[in-house]
């Protein structure tokens, strides 16, 4: 599944000066005394590089200094970041961010944090932020999984989106997933009780690995119906909303017969 989509991890570029590594699995890398990774790291998306526009590096150079970081390894102090003290959602993988910023509009009293490492794709969120003045949403652009260890805190998240993150389909490159049970494990431990993690996919067999994955984490526990939840249970305890726009990679998906599957958890209280 090689589309450039504008949902999640199916194809970016790897950022100077650091490992190509957006979101790999925890198990494929770890750091050293040193501070830099292990090789060889596994990835989980595409390497794939892209100019700018003009328009696009004119929206980047205003507004990138005010909302968006390269990733490192100070913990982010959020409440600063927005100026505010609010739930906080991070999105793994948002393109160019036509569910995020979307979601962000429809729930102006919520935090979201953005990380994509593929640089076009931000400017055009960059763009839509600046475009439309969207004050909840700020972007990190690098590793998503050292984002989860070294800058967000334990229990601090109110939720955590993964749309339609690169399946992977051949057999030997199931080991790039996202979705491995140590980073299950990781998003659950910075999920704060009652949290809620969300995931979108429009390959079959990768929802046959999540749907695995998450119920083998013992602090998740399903909310909607695929995760043997209900309709009733994920109303009555979804803090966040979890209603996504199609994106244009989403309308490939349903023209071409895939079946979307969604996957709601709960961090057990």
């Amino acid at each position: 599944m090689d589309v450039v989509n504008d949902a999640a991890n199916h194809t970016v570029e790897s950022v100077p000066g650091r490992p190509s590594t957006a979101s790999a699995p925890l198990e494929a890398g770890r750091r050293s005394t040193t501070g830099s990774r292990l090789y060889p790291r596994v990835t989980s998306f595409r390497s794939r590089r892209g100019a700018l526009t003009p328009n696009q590096q004119g929206a980047w150079d205003r507004m990138w200094p005010k909302i968006g970081r390269e990733v490192g390894d100070e913990p982010l102090d959020t409440e600063a970041w927005f100026g505010r003290k609010a739930p906080l959602v991070i999105e793994i993988g948002c393109g160019t961010g036509t569910a995020t910023a979307a979601m962000a509009q429809a729930e102006p009293d919520v935090d979201l944090i953005g990380i994509e490492v593929y640089q076009p794709g931000l400017a055009q969120l960059v763009q839509r932020i600046e475009r439309d003045d969207i004050g909840n949403i700020r972007l990190l652009r690098g590793d998503a999984v050292d984002v989860l260890e070294h800058m967000i805190a334990a229990e601090s998240l109110t939720g955590v989106r993964v749309f339609f993150p690169d399946p992977w389909p051949k057999a030997r490159h199931h080991k790039r997933r996202l979705l491995q049970p140590a980073t299950l494990s990781l998003i659950a431990s910075r999920l704060r009780p009652g949290g809620v993690l969300h995931v979108a996919t429009d390959h079959a067999d990768y929802a046959e690995h999540i749907a695995e994955v998450g119920a083998g984490e013992p602090l998740l526990t399903g909310l909607n119906e695929t995760t043997g939840g209900s309709a009733e249970l994920l109303a009555r305890h979804c803090p966040i909303g979890y209603e996504r726009p199609v994106t244009k990679f989403e309308g490939k998906a349903h023209r071409a017969g895939s079946a979307i599957t969604e996957f709601i958890w709960g961090k057990i209280e």
